[in-house]
């Protein structure tokens, strides 16, 4: 029901992080990766890495944002790897600025980068799900598709309408046997993240490491690893018929209120 073999899973932006664990995931449940990034070095430095832990991944430089360069690189993909039966929408961007503080291109970049660009590439892929009776589409959405936080006004705002792509492109393409979800992480160990989990100068924790913890039922952050096990299921045939869904990988944070003051 979990077995991926013969099938192509595309993960955009899976140089590092979420998306690289991702694709390892994918990988070992027997599906071909496909990956892309914004810059050669970056591309086979990530290509290393996968044939390391023995995955023959494919890597390609393309900016997601690029209709044309899209277009381009799935063709690319499909003479080389094959038709894509999987994509991870996982690239994506934050700039944490005070919205009255945030230029308008900033905020569309942003928009561009975590909403156009998921639009782009599903478009791209579509036909050929479409061609070949069906496919899996996985957005990579954030408990700020459904909460506002400071300084993420932009994010917070693609998110939203990323969780929105997600349901309609279920409702429009699930009589083609597209099943479209998103998984939503919450606060997780990356290399983004890192300056916000180092202990202060005092040896202290920092201010926001101490509050995610807090808010987080689990009491801890989460792992890239952590995604794997439901990234899995939405690209098999376990979740054949699970659409339009968005799966919260929290620990707990949505469903949690708080804890009360002492």
């Amino acid at each position: 029901m979990f077995d991926l073999n013969g099938k192509v899973a595309l993960v955009t932006g899976a140089n590092y992080g979420i998306g690289f664990a991702i694709a390892r995931g994918l990988a070992e449940a027997g599906a071909k990766i496909v990956f892309n990034g914004l810059q050669e070095e970056h591309v086979k430095k990530a290509m290393e890495e996968y044939h390391k832990l023995g995955i023959d991944a494919h890597g390609y430089v393309c900016d997601c944002c690029d209709e044309k360069a899209v277009q381009n690189m799935i063709s690319q993909i499909k003479s080389e790897v094959g038709d894509i039966d999987i994509l991870v929408n996982n690239a994506g961007i934050i700039k944490r600025i005070p919205m009255i503080e945030m230029s308008v291109e900033e905020f569309r970049k942003v928009v561009d980068v975590d909403l156009n660009a998921p639009f782009i590439m599903s478009k791209a892929v579509i036909p050929d799900m479409i061609k070949n009776g069906g496919g899996k589409i996985i957005n990579i959405c954030s408990m700020m598709s459904e909460l506002g936080r400071e300084t993420v006004s932009a994010y917070a705002a693609a998110k939203g309408g990323l969780k929105m792509l997600t349901k309609n492109i279920a409702s429009e393409y699930g009589g083609y046997n597209i099943q479209c979800n998103g998984i939503g992480p919450g606060y997780i160990e990356t290399p983004q993240t890192a300056p916000l989990r180092e202990l202060q100068a005092d040896g202290k924790p920092h201010p926001f490491d101490s509050f995610i913890k807090s808010k987080t039922p689990a009491g801890r952050w989460g792992k890239p690893e952590d995604l794997v096990g439901p990234a899995v299921f939405l690209a098999s045939d376990a979740s054949n018929f699970v659409n339009g869904h968005i799966l919260y990988v929290d620990g707990g944070i949505l469903a949690y209120i708080g804890k009360q003051p002492n």
